[in-house]
């Protein structure tokens, strides 16, 4: 019981981490109803900048305080994927507007590998550490119920509680405040949504820019326990299903996505893999995402959507 508790704690944590970069997909695709590939090179580039800044600054500024270092160069990365959100609406967006959903989408293929570019012409393209002070070591719980506790990792304890927090505001946020409501109403009409007064550029501009500092919470987490390469671009890649099980337009649902598939990655590697020669843990998100696809492509929470001719 005890090592199925430590693999269903394991599989959480693994699922927020994932939920978290599925938000950017899904705030993206509530705005302009388009899938948004450049949320891997976004999630790169802010943790580069958050990297690269929190080492510069000491030496530029004359300080050794990290924690200082940390907050000015968390700042700086926001404001940095806050100026990235008005460039791309300033020079792609803008000009696309009610064009088709495939146009939408190659676009933002081209700004991911702009960004991967300009990512490491300005950060450059070696593997960097961020250290904001997360907790390394493990820690044993429930002693007292099972012989020797169960191992949790504090690290990713700590991150599920940061990406649940910051989960919880969005949801709030697209829920209960009058741009959440106009982000909707963009996602579900772009022309009608302009009729009633809705400035569609600036509501790309805050999507993007919600985007962008998720991005970079997510970076920040990843970076700290895998360090920041180029890899980490791929780390979206690992968002797919879970966007596909919860749904496109759900915030919700991509929370609930992320955990049963961090979840199911863990049990099924741990209880199925030395059956099955293991590697499942590669492939089972995947699986399930296509099962999906076949049998609810909207997803667990996501829109039905139905034409009617």
């Amino acid at each position: 019981m005890g090592y199925f508790l430590e693999t269903l704690f394991g599989g959480l944590m693994s699922g927020m981490l994932y939920a978290l970069v599925g938000l950017g997909f899904v705030l993206i695709f509530k705005a302009s109803g388009v899938f948004n590939f450049a949320q891997g090179a976004m999630v790169l580039v802010a943790a580069l900048s958050m990297a690269r800044f929190s080492s510069w600054l000491p030496q530029w500024l004359g300080f050794e305080s990290l924690i200082l270092a940390n907050i000015l160069a968390f700042i700086i990365s926001a404001i940095l994927m806050v100026i990235v959100a008005i460039l791309i609406e300033r020079f792609v967006l803008r000009h696309l507007v009610n064009q088709e959903a495939t146009t939408l989408l190659m676009a933002t293929l081209g700004i991911s590998y702009f960004l991967d570019g300009a990512g490491q012409t300005m950060f450059g393209s070696s593997v960097y550490t961020i250290d904001v002070g997360m907790p390394k070591d493990p820690a044993f719980i429930l002693n007292d119920m099972f012989e020797g506790g169960v191992l949790i990792n504090l690290e990713d304890l700590t991150a599920a509680g940061i990406a649940a927090l910051l989960v919880a505001v969005l949801a709030i946020f697209f829920q209960y405040t009058n741009t959440g409501r106009a982000l909707r109403a963009v996602a579900d009409d772009h022309q009608a949504a302009q009729s009633i007064g809705i400035p569609l550029n600036r509501i790309w501009i805050i999507v993007w820019a919600v985007a962008g500092v998720v991005a970079l919470v997510a970076g920040i987490i990843w970076g700290s326990k895998f360090g920041v390469q180029f890899t980490l671009s791929t780390a979206a890649l690992r968002a797919l299903p879970v966007v596909i099980l919860g749904g496109l337009t759900s915030v919700p649902g991509a929370i609930i996505g992320g955990l049963i598939i961090g979840v199911g990655e863990k049990l099924s590697e741990a209880y199925l893999g030395p059956y099955l020669g293991g590697g499942i843990e590669i492939w089972f998100a995947y699986v399930l995402a296509l099962v999906f696809l076949l049998f609810r492509p909207q997803g667990l929470f996501g829109e039905k959507i139905i034409d009617r001719v």
